[in-house]
């Protein structure tokens, strides 16, 4: 490798892995502060509940907009403008006067942070081509670290500086994200192989008859309401039935989000070597369910055991990304169904938060949330049966239909 190539490999290297940590602050350090912003002015749930829905409405969003928009403008400018924008919000968030503008700048933080998950993989694609597993790795790896510790040092940062210096600390982390990009965009030659590939109409309208699509659907929706849900509620409700102090809930918050990180590294390994979904199912399942039940019926009692528990169901994430793959015999085939269950998974997913919120707002309190968590685990029950088979989705399309895929 020539010093200019090695030298560009290490801005590209640089850029995503800033990026990544970006993608996923944004996710993770507004929740532990929520009791410590409503000391300055109300947050009601419902609102809540509207900012918890945003990173998986921005995410089903972007999965359709994006491609078309990066043809427009092109790869590096496109990130380098989500990377503007997630700057940008980040800092808004942090001059937030009411529960609206809270909102707003949220909901503009994750609209970027959407676009920039699209554009990841193909970015790595094109300047990593050879190594995709390693920085696959990489990033995903980067962008669990970075969601396990925004809510491990948010109260203390708010304790000493404020929580609006601590939304400022996050905010300086994504504008450092910016300055690799610029370098990037003003390198950058466009290519056909930057290009974010939109499925055909044709796959599209065969994966929509084949049950094990909409099995996806329903593992990614569950898997994305659980994570999502908690990254919204959790703090808020641990304090409340298990009397943590706020710095112990943001410290339980990092622990729930800490259990991607495990799963993220050793799942997709295991999936693939076993070719087995149903014990990762069986996990997901009986751990959820434990997890909600501690939490109903014995929160003080073992409350770190809960959380862990309940932190397992998200291993469906990186299980389904691995399936795209392992169930699909086309490159085609396989964008069409990553498309699809992303965006509708996220829109159902977006639900959950507030839902939590509203049953919070009309009960004050938390059992009826608990109880929807519990209800949306057990719904993944039919699903795991159906993915199970081991079909792909041509080979389940061919034999429902008789026809050659």
């Amino acid at each position: 490798m020539t010093p200019r190539r090695a030298g560009m490999a290490a801005l590209a290297a640089a850029a995503i892995v800033l990026l990544a940590l970006t993608l996923r602050i944004a996710v993770a350090s507004l929740s532990p502060l929520l009791t410590t912003i409503q000391r300055d002015f109300d947050v009601p749930a419902a609102i809540v509940g509207l900012i918890g829905m945003a990173p998986p409405v921005a995410f089903a969003l972007a999965g359709t907009v994006t491609p078309a928009i990066e043809r427009r403008i092109g790869l590096e400018r496109l990130v380098l403008v989500a990377a503007v924008v997630a700057a940008a919000m980040l800092g808004l968030r942090a001059a937030a006067i009411d529960a609206f503008s809270l909102l707003a700048a949220t909901a503009g933080v994750f609209g970027a942070v959407g676009i920039a998950n699209v554009l990841l993989p193909a970015v790595v694609k094109k300047y990593f081509p050879t190594r995709i597993g390693v920085m696959t790795t990489v990033y995903s790896t980067t962008m669990a670290v970075a969601t396990f510790t925004p809510p491990l040092v948010a109260v203390p940062l708010a304790d000493a500086v404020g929580w609006r210096g601590s939304f400022l600390v996050w905010a300086v982390v994504a504008v450092a994200a910016v300055v690799p990009w610029i370098a990037m965009s003003l390198r950058a030659r466009a290519s056909r192989a930057d290009i974010v590939e939109a499925p055909r109409a044709s796959v599209l309208s065969r994966i929509v008859r084949v049950p094990q699509t909409w099995a996806l659907v329903a593992t990614f929706a569950v898997n994305s309401s659980v994570a999502y849900g908690l990254f919204a509620w959790l703090p808020p409700l641990l304090i409340d039935v298990a009397g943590v102090e706020p710095a112990e809930a943001g410290s339980l918050l990092a622990l729930f989000s800490f259990m991607g990180l495990p799963v993220s590294l050793v799942v997709p390994l295991l999936v693939g070597r076993m070719r087995s979904t149903a014990p990762f199912y069986v996990v997901a399942v009986g751990a959820g369910l434990a997890g909600v039940a501690g939490l109903l019926f014995a929160p003080t009692l073992a409350t770190t055991l809960w959380v862990v528990l309940i932190g397992l169901p998200p291993l469906m994430f990186p299980m389904v990304l691995v399936l795209f793959g392992l169930r699909t015999r086309s490159h085609d085939t396989a964008v069409a169904l990553s498309g699809l269950v992303q965006s509708v998974g996220y829109g159902i997913a977006a639900l959950m938060p507030l839902a939590i919120g509203v049953t919070h707002e009309l009960t004050g309190g938390w059992t009826a949330g608990l109880l929807l968590l519990g209800a949306a685990v057990i719904l993944v029950i039919p699903a795991g049966f159906i993915v199970s088979r081991g079909e792909t989705i041509e080979q389940s399309w061919e034999r429902r239909t008789g026809a050659t895929w």
